[in-house]
């Protein structure tokens, strides 16, 4: 997907124009943030809004109801994109300090504040409460990643991973210590990316 692919994309779901503005004060944020931290690969510096933006908005396509949980939320994708354009509720998890002073500034300037819930520290530490959407982009495998947040989860909880060319060869490796309904779909950014899909998650007999 093209930049000019992304735009287009995101005018065919009516993204609101106000909406639109304010995705592209949040691009500039990034790419002046990113003299200082590396918010996001530079290779992908010219591609933000195809690579990130839109590749966080597709993920509301398969999510379920309820509030979002987003482990590692990094620059913010996908949490701040999908507490802007979803208007959903999303607590992100994020360990580094300098990331997180990010996350808290860039969800004052969406004017997202009030449902963008910004933790910092290891999901190991944060408080357990249940949510109805957990995913994580580039967070950890997905064994680890299930053991991790499956504390957060209720079998009525959509898993929406993003996990790019890898996804196949994860979910072959979780074998028979994880059960429930799991799916790939195909990313809308990367014909050879893909998202794993999943519900009634739960641990599979020793």
């Amino acid at each position: 997907m093209t930049e000019d692919e992304a735009h287009s994309w995101l005018s065919m779901r009516d993204v609101p124009r106000g909406t639109v503005e304010r995705l592209a004060d949040f691009e500039r944020l990034i790419r002046e943030e990113g003299a200082s931290q590396n918010l996001i690969s530079a290779s992908t510096m010219d591609q933000i809004w195809s690579r990130h933006i839109v590749d966080s908005v597709q993920l509301l396509d398969h999510a379920g109801d309820g509030d979002w949980l987003d482990l590692g939320s990094g620059a913010g994708f996908p949490g701040l994109i999908i507490a802007l354009v979803g208007e959903r509720p999303v607590t992100l998890v994020e360990s580094r300090a300098k990331r997180v002073a990010f996350l808290k500034a860039a969800a004052e300037l969406l004017g997202i504040a009030d449902r963008a819930e910004i933790f910092g520290g290891r999901a190991e530490t944060l408080a357990a409460r249940k949510y109805g959407v957990i995913t994580a982009r580039a967070f950890a495998p997905l064994p680890r990643l299930l053991t991790i947040a499956h504390r957060f989860s209720t079998l009525k909880t959509t898993w929406v991973l993003p996990k790019g060319r890898s996804a196949a060869r994860e979910l072959e490796e979780i074998g028979g210590s994880w059960q429930g309904r799991f799916g790939i779909v195909p990313s809308v950014t990367d014909s050879e990316a893909a998202i794993i899909v999943a519900r009634d998650v739960r641990p599979g007999r020793p």
